[in-house]
């Protein structure tokens, strides 16, 4: 079946080219701009699908991001980057970690972390490919959240790493874009698949009125995964109690043998 990989991928490239028009043209050419962010180890970090910008306001992770900086502990670093922007974001995570301001990592600092990565689409399986970076400089995530998510063709999102403690995955089916139905764990021991959970917006549908019309005729579904409200308030809630002062869940230091799926 990979022989069939590429004419997916030109598939979803062409679907999202064809809504391009109803973005904002600004925030998809901008760079993130956490210039000096203050230290921190409570890190939120989402990812937009497409080619959306990260200040894109009609975007489900960029309304996810505001709605959660107005829950979680005021010292958390909440920020969104473009999905292709993944190196912009494990800098800032280093820098943010860094809370001696020695340029370099401590093993205290790294287990202090309390990381939380989501992401929509190509963002979701950023967010995999973030983790995975991350474990490779021994640094533990709190939880990752796919919503829809679709890998690019050389990526693979369905192995959590095991420095991640715990990780779960929203999906719909329906169109020519369509999330991946299940993730795996590298090491069940170590790291908890919340669940795989399928979202069926035929018989539960959401409105998303300032959608492109590509979306609304073509792709409702990877849409409604989007700007499902009710989804947000999910994912609010597993990043609240998270990064509570007594969080749910404890972050996992990395094993050292090397992970499938890298």
């Amino acid at each position: 079946m990979r022989r069939f990989a590429p004419v997916r991928a030109s598939l979803i490239a062409l679907a999202i080219l064809a809504s391009a028009p109803q973005l904002s043209r600004a925030g998809d050419t901008a760079v993130p701009k956490p210039s000096s962010p203050s230290a921190s180890s409570n890190i939120v970090i989402g990812f937009v699908g497409g080619f959306v910008g990260h200040e894109n306001q009609r975007h489900g992770p960029v309304v996810l991001a505001t709605q959660i900086r107005r829950i979680v502990p005021a010292d958390t670093f909440v920020q969104v980057f473009e999905n292709r922007r993944r190196k912009s974001a494990y800098n800032t995570v280093l820098r943010l970690l860094d809370l001696n301001h020695d340029g370099v990592l401590s093993t205290e600092e790294k287990i202090g972390a309390r990381i939380i990565l989501f992401g929509h689409s190509w963002g979701a399986s950023a967010a995999v490919l973030l983790a995975r970076d991350l474990r490779r400089q021994g640094i533990p995530v709190l939880l990752t959240v796919q919503v829809d998510s679709v890998a690019k063709v050389w990526q693979n999102d369905s192995v959590i790493p095991d420095n991640v403690a715990e990780a779960v995955n929203f999906y719909q089916t329906e169109g020519i874009i369509h999330g991946r139905p299940q993730i795996v764990a590298a090491d069940p021991r170590r790291t908890k698949i919340i669940g795989n959970y399928r979202m069926d917006y035929k018989k539960d549908p959401v409105s998303c009125p300032e959608a492109s019309w590509w979306y609304r005729v073509f792709e409702p579904g990877h849409m409604q995964s989007e700007c499902d409200p009710h989804l947000m308030v999910r994912i609010q809630t597993m990043v609240s109690q998270r990064l509570s002062p007594e969080p749910a869940s404890a972050a996992v230091s990395p094993a050292p043998s090397q992970q499938p799926g890298h």
